[in-house]
């Protein structure tokens, strides 16, 4: 009984302890993942520091030209810019920023639309019939008739 109540109690040890390592290395994996971004990140700041870089992206980006030169834009039929370069927006945020509802104003809004029912939809009373073969004869006539 004893053996068996030491195995018990070493087998749930050794469980807590493989997961407790599992986690530590996927922690640590993590901590790897972050510092390599961070790295990423501290060389791409570092490139700002370079004037050509900073002058590259200004062409790039804002369409920016140095005193001297001629910039033109090409568009499209509509106006718009055609290539890169970035556009001034409005300062409307974008739908996928949009903050979705909550459960409950959709919820409530459907409550308020059922209070409401929809009117079926008048019929239109300039729609024309469509022309069969029993109402061929009543169909009008752009030109003069022609004797059957």
């Amino acid at each position: 009984m004893v053996i068996l109540m030491l195995t018990i109690s070493y087998a749930n040890s050794l469980r807590i302890y493989f997961a407790q390592s599992h986690e530590v290395a996927s922690t640590r994996a993590e901590i790897a993942d972050r510092q390599a971004q961070i790295a990423t990140l501290q060389t791409e700041l570092h490139r700002w520091d370079d004037p050509a870089f900073v002058k590259l992206q200004a062409r790039a980006r804002l369409g920016w030209v140095v005193p001297g030169e001629i910039g033109f834009r090409v568009v499209d039929a509509d106006g718009k810019p055609l290539g890169g370069g970035s556009e001034l927006s409005t300062g409307a945020r974008p739908a996928s920023d949009a903050v979705p509802e909550s459960w409950y104003t959709r919820l409530w809004g459907s409550v308020e639309a059922a209070d409401e029912p929809v009117a079926p939809p008048e019929p239109d009373p300039g729609a024309a019939k469509p022309i069969t073969k029993k109402n061929v004869d009543d169909a009008p006539t752009d030109g003069p008739s022609k004797p059957r």
